[in-house]
């Protein structure tokens, strides 16, 4: 296989947390205090283990907490738009005390993930994370939501893992961060493009993802497989759309796809840097921001995510993004086009609403080819009506 230069990592090196002699730090682990992290907690664990969040080698203490909130870098000068922090209650804190190492586990009782050496304790500013983070203060919005249910106190320190939380699903498709790298080596790819989804994919992702595709060596289609809202595709469907799609029309040489681990935020642009410096960890160049990328409801202007880059010297967040505007099949252009390559109006596109998507999947309706791949409309009915009868 023809060698391929990586990308560097964010800070230059690719993060591994993973003990060496994890049965030695599992006896340590039984003998300390616990604390039981929530669901996107576990997601953060994970991906701090794995080097997915480098240079990140543990939650964040408080200095690094209020430097992303007010500047979107860490102490040290490095683009960073998310804390990555662990809660604690009152009762967890109580329990805790002082103790020097805590064990992190994934339910009460249960085997010990990891050991979190711990530097320090601080008051988590929910006011001040929620609206430089989310631009709102809305409980309504998921993530301020799940924000107001952490605890109020947080503990930061260097963690050590002993095993990563336990997944039953798409074991073939969960790549470390060092995994993905070593894809792209022996395929040879020298350039990679990153796609983030939460969503099945229709007609206009797979055409971003083929004009990318033009431009690099490799697509890499990244689905987030973490915590999303209630309302959202349940994963093993849209893992069902992504196979379906990739088995009649991906170059298999040229496309895959694998796990990613995060839970969503819904944070809008800032989630969509924290998300181009997470796949330039799993090797990618370049990642694409489409419309309202991360975005939900109507909390964040249709090209708010696209704009933040500005905000960033590109050589410091080190991938390159490709911008795309809304895209739709014309009728009249026979093809795919987005406004910048189509001259005709809104009445010869083929652009429908989630809403009226829905509502055609729940009656059965395939939505028409040019929305939607019809192997792809299929799962999604066969599923609504699994979730109806």
């Amino acid at each position: 296989m023809p060698d391929a230069t990586p990308i560097a990592p964010h800070g230059g090196t690719l993060v591994d947390l993973l003990a060496a002699d994890p049965e030695a730090l599992a006896a340590e682990a039984a003998n300390l205090p616990k604390v039981v992290a929530n669901e996107r907690e576990l997601s953060d664990l994970e991906m701090l283990a794995t080097g997915a969040l480098s240079p990140l080698t543990g939650f964040q203490g408080e200095g690094d907490y209020h430097a992303v909130l007010d500047t979107m870098h860490l102490q040290n000068g490095l683009a960073w738009t998310i804390p990555v922090a662990l809660g604690l209650s009152e009762e967890d804190l109580h329990r805790v005390g002082g103790a020097s190492s805590i064990a992190v586990c994934a339910e009460p009782g249960a085997d010990p993930l990891a050991v979190l050496r711990v530097a320090e304790h601080f008051m988590r500013d929910k006011a001040k994370e929620a609206t430089a983070v989310y631009r709102t203060d809305d409980i309504e919005h998921p993530g301020v939501k799940a924000l107001y249910e952490t605890g109020d106190h947080c503990v930061a320190g260097t963690l050590e893992v002993i095993a990563l939380p336990r997944h039953d699903d798409f074991l073939d498709h969960r790549l470390t961060p060092a995994q993905t790298r070593e894809a792209f080596r022996q395929r040879g790819w020298k350039t990679v493009v990153g796609f983030q989804t939460r969503n099945p994919i229709h007609r206009a992702h797979e055409y971003l993802q083929k004009c990318a595709l033009e431009i690099v060596d490799g697509l890499l289609v990244h689905p987030l497989m973490g915590a999303t809202k209630a309302d959202d595709v349940p994963p093993d469907v849209r893992m069902r759309c992504y196979e379906a799609l990739f088995s009649g029309y991906y170059p298999h040489d040229r496309a895959m796809i694998s796990i990613f681990p995060a839970a969503m935020r819904y944070a809008g642009p800032r989630e969509a840097i924290w998300h181009a410096i997470a796949r330039k960890n799993y090797g990618c160049t370049h990642f694409i921001v489409g419309r309202d990328h991360a975005g939900v409801g109507s909390y964040y202007g249709t090209y708010d995510a696209q704009k933040i880059f500005d905000e960033f010297d590109p050589d410091e967040l080190g991938i390159t993004p490709l911008f795309f505007e809304h895209s739709f099949w014309c009728n009249k252009c026979e093809g795919m086009g987005s406004p910048k390559t189509c001259p005709h109006g809104e009445e010869d596109r083929v652009s429908l609403s989630g809403t009226k998507v829905r509502e055609m999947l729940r009656a059965g309706t395939k939505p028409p080819q040019e929305f939607s791949r019809p192997e792809v409309a299929q799962i999604l009915i066969d599923a609504m009506r699994g979730q109806t009868d």
